[in-house]
């Protein structure tokens, strides 16, 4: 059985937090936050913002 501290370190545990960080991602723009801002807010790669958000304006 996985104790907090593996279950965290698990790949599905990382993906799963950062899928519901993304998902604030729209609603941190509408508050007025640019892409760095939010980028260091959610502790996300600036890359992977710009990616996100250059994906769902197409």
């Amino acid at each position: 059985m996985f104790n907090l501290t593996e279950w965290k370190q698990t790949k599905f545990y990382q993906e799963a937090e950062e899928e519901g960080k993304l998902e604030t991602i729209p609603l941190l723009i509408r508050l007025g936050l640019n892409e760095e801002q939010i980028a260091r807010e959610l502790n996300l790669k600036f890359e992977i913002v710009c990616q996100f958000i250059a994906n769902q304006n197409n």
